[in-house]
């Protein structure tokens, strides 16, 4: 079984196509949306869920069947449709990146099963052998990352970048940032929210300022 390299694609103002108007084409297209691609859909038929999107404008429909040509220009394409043959063709005229849904051998990448909390995002991959146990993996570990994980780091980022500024000491500064970040940090926010983690970091940083300031 080959291995995958992990890796977090930018698909910022990048062309997606999307071959199929399904449940599941309808997954995945709120992910690529929700990564900034310019998402095109091409099926005869889509969900009520993409009908909305279609109104916000937040996609393009080609109604009708995959032709060949549709895929030029495209940064990333998936083949979402319960037609093999279709699918099959997709993959071989794809010239990007191309993920074939439940035909992982017709793909250049596979889709983790992910873990998202706000700007922290966990993939959980087991190579296309078992997605079941992938899920199962990522479900145990969602129990273990409040949803406030998100809230925290956007809070943590400013605090960095207040550190960067005001306090000039080297040693102290990272000595800060390590503490704010630990393993005991994550266990705190777990235990006793958000608020009261949120609350202790800004009073080191402050008494670490005021020090700094004397």
């Amino acid at each position: 079984m080959s291995l995958y390299y992990p890796a977090f694609i930018n698909l910022k103002g990048k062309e997606c196509v999307v071959v199929g108007g399904g449940r599941v084409a309808e997954r995945k297209i709120a992910q690529l949306i929700k990564a900034g691609g310019l998402v095109k859909v091409i099926s005869p038929a889509i969900t009520e869920g993409l009908k909305k999107q279609k109104t916000k404008r937040k996609i393009v429909h080609i109604e009708r069947k995959y032709r060949k040509g549709d895929l030029k220009g495209a940064f990333l394409v998936v083949a979402a449709t319960s037609d093999g043959k279709i699918n099959q063709a997709v993959s071989q005229d794809a010239e990007s990146l191309v993920n074939v849904v439940d035909q992982p051998a017709l793909a250049n990448f596979i889709v983790p099963s992910l873990i998202s909390r706000g700007p922290l995002t966990i993939a959980v991959s087991t190579a296309g052998a078992s997605p079941a146990l992938a899920r199962a993996i990522r479900e145990e570990l969602e129990s273990s990352y409040p949803a406030d994980v998100g809230q925290f780091l956007r809070f943590i980022k400013k605090m960095r970048e207040a550190a960067l500024k005001d306090i000039p000491d080297k040693v102290l500064r990272e000595a800060f940032l390590k503490k704010s970040a630990s393993r005991k940090t994550i266990e705190q926010l777990r235990s006793q929210g958000f608020k009261t983690v949120k609350n202790g970091i800004e009073n080191s940083f402050n008494s670490l300022r005021r020090n700094a300031l004397a």
